[in-house]
């Protein structure tokens, strides 16, 4: 018999399912400040701050060092520069602890955007970003927020690789749809 990975069996099911984010484009964005590591030291994230200097792509994920999370956090390392160029910075946010997530900024992040420790959840339970099946972890979420701190984009899905292109695809058009203004 075939053995599968609990998170592949997960993953299955939660796929199968609607998944739907409960912060709706045009929602105001929840403020939130955490601990956070950014190439392995570790400060306090503020997202009004960040919004501040441009929009912000913020993106839940259930565990660092994972196969799933890490070929995610790789993703928006390598994609740094695309979100730079559009004026806007990245976030990652897992109920782990921040002495996880310091080595993880560092060994899978690239030290080239900061991963936030949530580990009371209450971040994740204010972006309805709480896996379903498995509450201890948040779901695989990403938002982008403008500026003014409402969402402009939401995608949930436990697959790791659309993230980064589908959060890029919607900077873009905010940013053109800005231009035309």
């Amino acid at each position: 018999m075939l053995k599968l990975k609990w998170w592949s069996m997960l993953g299955a099911a939660l796929l199968a399912s609607p998944a739907l984010a409960a912060l709706d484009i045009g929602e105001r964005a929840p403020n939130f400040s955490i601990p956070a590591a950014l190439g392995g030291k570790v400060f306090t994230f503020s997202l009004a701050e960040s919004l501040a200097k441009g929009p912000v792509v913020l993106y839940f994920f259930p565990l660092a060092f994972s196969e799933g999370c890490s070929l995610e956090a790789h993703d928006f390392a390598e994609a740094t520069a695309k979100y730079q160029e559009l004026g806007a910075s990245v976030i990652g946010v897992s109920g782990d602890d921040i002495d996880t997530l310091s080595k993880f900024s560092t060994q899978v992040c690239q030290s080239k955007f900061p991963v936030g420790s949530d580990d009371k959840k209450s971040v994740i339970q204010s972006y309805d970003a709480v896996m379903k099946l498995r509450p201890e972890y948040a779901n695989r979420v990403s938002y982008v927020i403008a500026p003014n701190g409402n969402v402009i984009y939401n995608y949930v899905s436990l697959n790791p690789q659309r993230h980064v292109e589908k959060t890029l695809g919607a900077l873009r058009e905010w940013a053109s749809a800005k231009t035309k203004k």
